[in-house]
């Protein structure tokens, strides 16, 4: 007698407990889920940060800059600066009465509490809004060289990514305009929270745009396969209502153990789950009407029940794969993925959850209804274009394998002195804030608004001089590509002192980079008197000593990863050969779609490389997401295999029965992801078109194709060492006539 598996069991249990209860499952997730949204929204921004330095371990050079700079010079992790210009309005150079009146109107500022706004409707509870009012630190920086204009240096202390920090930055910027303009000065701002909240505001409307047109595309496609309503509105309404659950559990969990996330980890979250929420939906749904289709005369509740438990287990290997893969970066050095991993794999485990309960209890509750109006349920479809790919991959799989494994290849080829690019600029918009920029930039070194700065400090914590430091603020004026090198500041008890360097690179460029981590870090090292020692931070030297970090935590997560997604796919699909094959396969689409985005971006487009993290969200998005669909078209093909006739008959009936919802799930999730791609900011472009390529590819040439031809080809043989179709497969079962009431549905 065959017992099944005990993680069926629990599936089956929880999907059995759902289905029966449907009502009470869909009333709880609803209010936990609304509850959990709003929770999250207002905890988000006091559990999130976005200086990308704080995330670095102490043994980098850069983190331990900032950590001089926070203890001995007073600077707050999450000081945003702003650069003011100010210049004559009427164009003619600052006389010195100007300048007696700019450093009236800064100190003026820089004593004049900004409260902050109340916070708008659309965002979070007021009760639960942080309240950023605070007078802001202002003091003079510096003057161009034709005394066109001279530059102010604003502090405000906040998370950069709140909104209700950008209200106060907004307040801020109005009061000083004013202020300026009513002594006849003309005001431009720059540099971190005025870059920000312009970029914002340029790329609102577009946002807006193609978040409506994603929404109406998903909703379009689920109409024209299913030709219903609730169909195409139920999937997206429950993953927003169990994406809100997500994201409130991920900041509940992190304000009550101290972590602090990553700004973009919210987004990522839910992209993540609208993703994969999508998908398993969809499967389901699939699943649902194929089996309505089979056992017209059985209540919709029982098929569901089945359906559920049925389709579960694939779900259940699949979302077990991504957190496997998110998990992992729990091990990394860089703090940002070491917060990013984990958080994504509580959602996915949350999205797990509501898979096996308030998905199945939609079904129950709903049943036929879902399809309504379409009359697909009373007829058998025509094989269509999924029957006829089937039929061609059970007949011509060797040919399929080839032509696969080329085009993988050719893309992959890609990969062939492959760049990375750590550029953060915000793009092309023409903003205000880009405006003031290119003016500073025209008078001055580029990198004037975001110094690269030296800290010195004594090993035995004695008082320093500006004489001690020696010849060191020479030796970093005589270097190449340091336009300007400012005096030697001392803090108030003399233990520190610190050097600027303005570049003339910008900043966030890889020659910034590449300066500071090369001669200024070696000068700093030659030059630093003895019993002195010296840190160089700011941007450019963190985003160096980010850019080792993430060499070296992708070296260690990426085979990780794979061994555990090995693991898990050996332990559930009990057998030695397929995970190998399904891991070769997703191994080749993900050096295919890396290969093609290194090809586009930096080959075609000219760019300096492709993103530092593309590596990083293609493993996890195409990968997970890649192994989610072929988990659910091998589960089929064993399935089919458990029916007694030839291997590859049983591989096309598997193709045609599933390509649909593969094919369906793929186009919808890259669609999703695709919306990236018109966002302004450089990285996110490629991030948008290189997991909506990797999606199709893992879809149409990976599990469509690829996959089922190499089953096609070994046959039964694939599951050894436990073949199916030899003996009667646990899941083909006759109809439960014997049984009082009908608790099981025979799944073919």
């Amino acid at each position: 007698m065959h017992h099944p598996p005990p993680e069926d069991n629990v599936i089956r249990a929880l999907t059995g407990l759902s289905t029966r209860n449907p009502w009470k499952v869909i009333v709880l997730w609803t209010v936990l889920g609304l509850f959990l949204t709003v929770l999250g929204q207002g905890l988000l921004y006091r559990v999130t940060q976005a200086q990308s330095g704080d995330f670095l371990p102490s043994t980098y050079d850069s983190a331990a800059a900032l950590k001089v700079a926070e203890e001995r010079f007073g600077v707050k992790p999450d000081a945003n600066a702003v650069t003011v210009l100010v210049a004559r309005a009427d164009g003619k150079p600052l006389a010195e009465a100007d300048h007696r009146r700019v450093g009236a109107l800064a100190e003026r500022l820089g004593h004049r509490r900004v409260a902050m706004p109340a916070p708008k409707e659309d965002g979070p509870p007021s009760f639960l809004a942080e309240d950023h009012s605070q007078t802001p630190k202002v003091a003079p920086a510096m003057v161009a060289p034709d005394r066109s204009f001279e530059l102010l240096s604003v502090q405000l202390t906040g998370n950069s990514t709140d909104p209700g920090m950008h209200d106060l930055y907004r307040a801020f910027r109005d009061r000083a305009k004013a202020d300026f303009a009513e002594a006849g000065m003309r005001t431009g701002f720059t540099g971190g929270l005025a870059d920000l909240v312009d970029t914002d505001e340029a790329e609102k409307t577009t946002q807006t745009v193609v978040g409506i047109v994603m929404m109406g595309l998903i909703v379009l496609i689920n109409i024209l396969v299913f030709r219903s309503v609730l169909a195409a509105f139920v999937p997206l309404l429950s993953v927003a209502v169990i994406g809100g659950a997500a994201t409130g559990a991920v900041a509940g969990v992190a304000m009550l153990t101290g972590i602090t996330l990553d700004s973009s980890t919210p987004s990522m979250i839910s992209v993540v789950l609208i993703g994969i929420g999508v998908d398993y939906f969809l499967f389901l749904l699939f699943r649902f009407r194929e089996q309505l289709r089979a056992h017209p005369d059985l209540p919709a509740r029982a098929v569901a029940a089945e359906v559920s438990a049925r389709v579960g287990t694939a779900i259940t290997s699949a979302a077990l794969t991504i957190v496997a893969a998110f998990a992992t970066l729990g091990i990394a050095t860089f703090g940002q993925f070491r917060v990013l991993g984990p958080a994504i794999a509580v959602s996915v485990l949350v999205m797990l959850l509501a898979s096996l309960t308030f998905m199945p209890a939609l079904l129950a509750v709903t049943g036929r209804k879902m399809f309504w109006p379409s009359r697909a349920l009373k007829r058998e479809p025509r094989p269509g274009t999924a029957g006829r790919v089937g039929d061609l991959v059970a007949r011509r799989p060797v040919t399929l394998v080839l032509a696969s494994v080329a085009l993988l290849g050719a893309l992959a080829a890609g990969l062939v002195g492959i760049r990375m690019d750590f550029g953060q600029t915000s793009g092309a918009h023409d903003t205000p804030a880009a405006a003031t920029s290119a003016e500073i930039t025209r008078a001055l070194p580029a990198g004037v608004s975001d110094p690269a700065t030296v800290y010195v400090t004594a090993k035995d914590g004695r008082a320093l001089t500006a004489e001690a430091l020696g010849a060191l603020p020479q030796a970093l004026a005589g270097l190449k590509g340091v336009g300007q090198v400012g005096g030697t500041a001392l803090n108030d008890d003399r233990t520190a002192a610190r050097i600027d360097l303005y570049l003339t690179a910008d900043t966030q460029s890889q020659a910034a980079r590449d300066l500071v981590s090369g001669p200024v870090r070696d000068t700093v090292a030659r030059h630093t008197p003895a019993g002195l020692q010296a840190h160089v931070g700011g941007t450019a030297a963190i985003f160096a000593d980010i850019s080792t970090a993430v060499d070296h935590d992708l070296r260690i997560a990426f085979p990780v990863a794979a061994v555990l997604i090995a693991l898990i796919l050996l332990v559930l699909l009990r057998s030695l050969l397929a995970p190998a094959v399904l891991m070769i396969a997703v191994g080749l689409g993900f050096a295919a779609t890396l290969g093609a985005s290194a090809l586009v971006f930096q080959h075609l487009l000219d760019k300096p490389g492709v993103n530092f993290v593309l590596p990083l969200v293609l493993f996890l998005f195409v990968v997970a997401l890649g192994t989610d669909y072929n988990i659910l078209i091998s589960d089929r093909i064993r399935e089919e295999m458990e029916r007694p006739g030839p291997a590859r008959a049983a591989v096309a009936r598997a193709v045609r029965h599933t390509a649909p919802a593969i094919a369906t799930a793929g186009v919808v999730l890259a669609a999703s992801f695709g919306s990236l791609a018109v966002n302004a900011a450089p990285s996110t472009q490629q991030i948008g078109f290189a997991t909506a390529l990797g999606i199709m590819l893992s879809a149409f040439v990976l599990s469509i194709v690829l996959v089922p031809a190499l089953a096609a080809i070994l046959g039964r043989g694939i599951w050894w060492p436990v073949r199916p179709g030899r003996a009667q497969g646990r899941h083909h079962a006759g109809p439960p006539a014997a049984e009082p009431h009908v608790d099981r549905v025979p799944v073919h």
